[in-house]
């Protein structure tokens, strides 16, 4: 299964003296400069009929340049009936609110029973989009929104915004072990650790990573916040919590294990206990539409696990007056 791709275009004469990877990346903006290079090194792309296989060649202006290609559908997976919260869909893009104990996209360990299964079956033309349209991913126990393209194009589009930090925010909710007194910004890069090959860490040799978070309540021992990702490195922000020695509540991975202050009541403690995932969720998503370039925004309930621990968690402030812990 796979997509037929024909363009045709002339090349405007202001754009002459560029190079041809650039003019086709100006003229077919609904495809990225990597798959443009691609075509033109594979003879798919013509300049008044003659092959033009050299991506820095300049060109004149005024030629007629053509693209006859397909693009071959990704690795095939299973399309399976997996109930998916859509609270937003077009023809070009629809929005998931993810619950927990759901991965994104199938790999070591789960080889189904994902988000991007569930995709196929209930957008069965999403094959021929890579990754089933998968722009960006939340963690198997992270909670929240998410979008996913559609179309090439749409996905070309959203990936470059996502990349150029323009026009695609991404808000959380979460609750982390201790007392944060401020907000502020983490400006850390985020690797593969060095020795837990499952776990991501600080280090100098990462890619850049930017969370900036803010207090959105206090308790006696722990604190509600809201973050918005400048960048989205994998376990961005419990990594970056975690280095704040802040971990979020139950995060086993970045030691998010249960601290209940002293004299916690019953229903706190208890809460403490069984929570079993990371306190983190997706709580908004703020992007340009990818075709129309209207800003659109939603919003997701907070879950009710997280809203049980929060209400402990206020429940045992109000016991314990004099925040001794």
């Amino acid at each position: 299964m796979s997509e037929q791709i024909s363009l045709q275009a002339e090349v405007p004469l202001e754009l002459g003296g560029k190079r041809l990877d650039q003019i086709l990346a100006q003229l077919f903006p609904d495809y990225s400069r990597s798959r443009i290079k691609t075509w033109i090194l594979d003879d798919k792309v013509t300049i008044d009929g003659v092959i033009l296989n050299i991506p820095r060649e300049k060109l004149l202006g005024g030629e007629m340049v053509a693209i006859e290609t397909e693009i071959e559908a990704p690795r095939e997976y299973e399309a399976q009936h997996i109930t998916l919260n859509i609270v937003y869909e077009d023809d070009h893009i629809l929005v998931i609110n993810k619950p927990a104990d759901l991965v994104v996209h199938p790999g070591a360990g789960n080889p189904n029973g994902t988000v991007l299964n569930a995709l196929l079956h209930h957008c069965p033309e999403i094959a021929n989009v890579p990754r089933a349209g998968i722009v960006h991913r939340l963690d198997k126990d992270t909670t929240g929104l998410m979008v996913v393209a559609k179309t090439i194009q749409a996905q070309t589009h959203l990936v470059k915004n996502l990349q150029a930090r323009d026009n695609f925010t991404r808000e959380y909710e979460a609750i982390c072990n201790g007392t944060m007194t401020a907000g502020g910004k983490i400006e850390k890069p985020i690797g593969r650790h060095s020795t837990k090959r499952t776990h991501m860490a600080v280090h100098e040799m990462g890619k850049p990573a930017v969370t900036h978070f803010r207090v959105a309540e206090k308790f006696r021992a722990h604190t509600r916040l809201r973050l918005r990702l400048e960048t989205g490195r994998t376990h961005q922000i419990r990594v970056h919590m975690a280095y704040l020695n802040h971990p979020l509540i139950g995060d086993q991975l970045y030691g998010g294990r249960p601290r209940p202050p002293r004299n916690a009541t019953p229903e706190l403690f208890a809460q403490l206990r069984d929570f079993k995932r990371q306190a983190l969720h997706a709580v908004r998503l703020r992007i340009a539409h990818p075709i129309t370039g209207e800003m659109m925004s939603w919003e997701a309930p907070i879950p009710e696990d997280m809203v049980a621990l929060t209400e402990a968690l206020r429940e045992d402030t109000k016991a314990n007056p004099d925040y001794s812990l």
